[in-house]
């Protein structure tokens, strides 16, 4: 088992709306504080307060965040870049001259502390998800390495299936009283906890199967590849690998979708499978080696030393960097922004592509951790 804590991320994480290159740092020239100080307190002082801190929830603070930063911001709303309306319109009139301004004005504020984080409680996504699988171990055992024939094996297993599959307990989509009692109460950011656990776990290979042509099964299988992976080890966060796993409940769960489990995929090609065949296939997937989720595991301090090559570098008093700092921001607001990459709403397709395969759960420990640090 790794004991490892999680972050399941390599996160070079611009969570405030960084360019896509370091290099392209806004030099400002320098703005007029009591000018930047009298139009912030006519225009933004509604939202980022009297102190420059975001009054409400998932407003940022402004603060002592870097004056290339603010400026760079600015013109990206009054350009259309970003997409506030609010923010569009006040951008939209305002000078140069104002922008560099308010810029100045902010950045020269001494930080604020965020009220919200005071209280922040650092439990690792790893040592919550092991608390919550202990309820799972009578049946799947600690590790998630499942003894009983016919109980599926979750060491090892996709995390994004994994939360898949409990929240169809939750609904009541499959059908099985002890699962439904055990995840009642769970919430989203619990089950994905669990998952993150289970998923960095080691899986040991199951007993080899006693029905079934596992040569038979390789050629049948070529239609299964597509999805999960050579060999059945999958490489998508949300397909389940199979190599490995126990026979009597991979025959049990592909005859399923014949009946009650929903996906049509596998619904009409398992319509085409004799129960010889899937017999067959689920030999060879049993007797394959499993081998664990392919992830990337660290503490959420050491994802954010790497998000701090470029946002909050120690030492580092450029305030020219168009790189936003993090420490001391809302928290609300950097999983809003995080998000906002994660989905495409955001303009940075190296923000995308870094954060699209990240759960929810990985999102709000990493920008719970960066809220309760002191800004610098």
């Amino acid at each position: 088992m790794k004991q490892a804590i999680f972050g399941m991320v390599v996160l070079s994480v611009a969570l405030l709306g960084c360019g896509e290159k370091k290099e392209a740092a806004v030099k400002p020239v320098k703005g007029d504080v009591a000018a930047g100080k009298l139009l912030a307190e006519k225009t933004c002082k509604t939202c980022h307060g009297e102190n420059g801190g975001g009054v409400a929830p998932a407003i940022p603070h402004l603060a002592a965040q870097r004056e290339g930063y603010l400026l760079a911001s600015l013109m990206e709303y009054k350009s259309g870049k970003r997409t506030h309306a609010g923010l569009r319109d006040i951008a939209a009139q305002m000078s140069d001259a104002d922008m560099r301004n308010v810029a100045a004005y902010f950045a020269g504020l001494p930080p604020v502390q965020s009220a919200a984080a005071t209280d922040v409680k650092h439990t690792s996504l790893y040592e919550k998800g092991k608390a919550f699988a202990a309820e799972c171990a009578s049946c799947h055992g600690e590790d998630g390495n499942a003894k009983t024939p016919g109980t599926p094996t979750l060491a090892g297993q996709q995390p994004h299936y994994l939360v898949t599959s409990i929240l169809e307990y939750h609904r009541d989509d499959r059908k099985m009283t002890s699962m439904k009692s055990v995840v009642r109460d769970s919430d989203r950011l619990d089950l994905e906890s669990l998952a993150l656990y289970f998923s960095a776990q080691t899986p040991v290979q199951r007993s080899t199967p006693t029905h079934g042509d596992a040569v038979a099964g390789e050629a049948l299988s070529a239609m299964c590849s597509g999805c999960h992976g050579a060999r059945g080890v999958s490489v998508d966060t949300a397909t389940p690998s199979l190599a490995g796993q126990d026979a009597q409940y991979l025959a049990k769960a592909t005859k399923a979708y014949r009946t009650t489990r929903q996906n049509w995929g596998m619904q009409r090609y398992v319509a085409n499978l004799s129960d010889k065949n899937i017999d067959d296939i689920v030999a060879f997937y049993a007797s394959q080696q499993p081998k664990p989720a392919d992830q990337i595991l660290g503490s959420v301090q050491e994802l954010a030393k790497k998000c701090d090559r470029c946002h909050d570098q120690e030492g580092d008093a450029s305030s020219t960097s168009a790189m936003p700092k993090l420490k001391g921001q809302d928290k609300d607001y950097l999983v809003m922004a995080l998000r906002a990459y994660h989905d495409g709403k955001r303009e940075s397709t190296t923000m995308h592509n870094m954060s699209f395969p990240y759960s929810n759960a990985i999102m709000d420990n990493l920008a719970s951790w960066y809220a309760s640090q002191p800004m610098k």
